[in-house]
């Protein structure tokens, strides 16, 4: 049985995000494009698959592009599609799947040939995505029934439907924690940092896998910013008014120190450069790596190749606030849509909706589903047993909608992206001649002057 603190929780931040949502709140909202004006009246008024037409109805052939390499076949192809058949028979499916997904559909997005159906890059700034996507609905209606649509909006209209909702932390091995001696999960960097010692020391576990040669797996360190702040308005509010966020104290400097101080004291893989995502995942299963930072969504990637999936743990990023709880961020994960170039707009929106509604995505990966009033999954129990609170991000004004990606682009810290973080290891194992206090005050000044250029202040 759950505990009613998380159950709470959980359930104030559905009931948060429908009151903002119908407020017209929102984190991504720019001024609208001109192709928005026809698709929003003809496909914003229905939140289900394929608008009035019988499913039989429906014919087309699609591509789906997706990011999950290792399932495409097993999964997407053998499972999903059949099922999708059952309901929609005349609506042909195809797959590409991407490794590098946003690296490659960035240049893609340079023509109109990025599928039919595609997960949103993060980069994509708001006031753009009328011209790459198909309008789903309206914010407000959309969150009558899924979470966290407001993600990726403009004008009040929705873009995208999460294809999971992930909280934030650190996927462990709870028999190497065992066997180094650490009874209790860290609450503190210190704390955390003890356990690592710890590992190294009484196992032949590597304490901490960076997986620094995908690069992208270095960003999952970045969605801990809110577990830290302990404040659903930093992102959108403190950060992007902030010209010094990587200054001692913050969550920020707090999130990397971690990083860097691993790394420094050997605490990692003895050679990042030679990191395996893959091989990294039966690797914590059996015990030869102790914890990795990621998203909840890959608790079950984990398990699959354990013995014993209980083997697997989750715990919160380590840090306590001045308040004594232990907060984990939640938010959407990657955000499906239609691209507006599509000539199978109708069967795409099929696909979308269907996927939202009856494939079992979010469930199988352990997720949290973005269908309002889902059970939250066994894989996060951990979180109810430490009293661990769910924490959102809160939108940003209207007037203030981008902002935060439009820093981050002109400062090219790169918030979601490899690049700071892949300098810090190399700082730290000392293959750069730099200070992580030289790396942080260089980041600051190149984030400070972002603000003022964006904000005016």
């Amino acid at each position: 049985m759950r505990g009613k603190k998380f159950w709470l929780v959980a359930l104030s931040l559905v009931f948060v995000l429908s009151l903002l949502a119908a407020c017209g709140g929102n984190n991504n909202a720019n001024e609208p494009a001109n192709n928005t004006g026809n698709n929003s009246s003809s496909n914003g008024g229905n939140a289900g698959g394929g608008g009035d037409a019988a499913p039989e109805d429906i014919s087309g052939e699609i591509t789906v592009l997706t990011q999950r390499t290792d399932i495409v076949d097993s999964v997407f192809r053998q499972q999903y599609v059949p099922r999708f058949n059952e309901k929609y028979p005349n609506i042909k499916v195809n797959f590409e799947a991407i490794t590098d997904y946003e690296g490659q559909v960035k240049i893609r997005m340079n023509t109109k040939d990025y599928g039919d159906v595609l997960l949103i890059p993060n980069y994509v700034l708001p006031q753009d995505l009328p011209d790459y996507f198909e309008p789903l609905g309206t914010v407000e209606e959309l969150s009558e029934k899924y979470l966290f649509v407001n993600e990726q909006q403009y004008e009040g209209i929705s873009y995208g439907i999460p294809i999971t909702v992930n909280a934030q932390g650190i996927v462990y091995n709870k028999k190497v924690f065992e066997a180094a001696g650490v009874t209790d999960v860290p609450k503190t960097p210190e704390q955390f940092m003890d356990a690592l010692r710890a590992i190294k020391e009484k196992t032949d576990a590597i304490p901490l896998y960076t997986n620094y040669a995908a690069g992208w797996p270095l960003d999952q360190w970045e969605g801990n910013r809110t577990s830290v702040a302990g404040d659903p308005k930093f992102t959108n509010y403190t950060l992007v008014r902030d010209k010094a966020p990587f200054s001692e104290g913050k969550p920020h400097y707090v999130i990397y120190k971690l990083m860097y101080d691993a790394a420094k004291e050997g605490l990692i893989e003895s050679d990042p450069t030679t990191t395996d995502w893959e091989t990294s995942k039966p690797m914590i299963a059996n015990g030869e790596i102790a914890t990795m930072v990621l998203g909840s969504w890959a608790i079950t990637q984990m398990q699959e190749f354990a013995d014993d999936p209980n083997d697997i743990g989750y715990m919160p990023f380590p840090y306590t606030n001045a308040d004594g709880n232990v907060y984990s961020s939640s938010g959407g994960d990657f955000k499906q849509a239609i691209n507006v170039h599509s000539s199978n707009k109708e069967a795409a929106r099929a696909w979308v909706f269907w996927f939202a509604d009856e494939s079992g995505y979010a469930v199988s990966e352990g997720g949290i589903s973005p269908l309002k009033g889902e059970a939250m999954p066994e894989t996060l129990k951990a979180f109810d047993d430490l009293g661990v609170v769910l924490i959102s991000e809160e939108p940003a004004p209207d007037e203030e909608n981008g902002w935060l990606t439009m820093i981050d682009q002109q400062s090219e810290v790169g918030l979601f992206a490899s690049n700071f973080k892949q300098r810090i290891i190399e700082a730290a194992i000392g293959n750069r001649n730099e200070t992580i206090e030289d790396i942080f005050a260089d980041l600051n000044e190149r984030w400070g002057k972002a603000v003022e250029q964006v904000t005016g202040e």
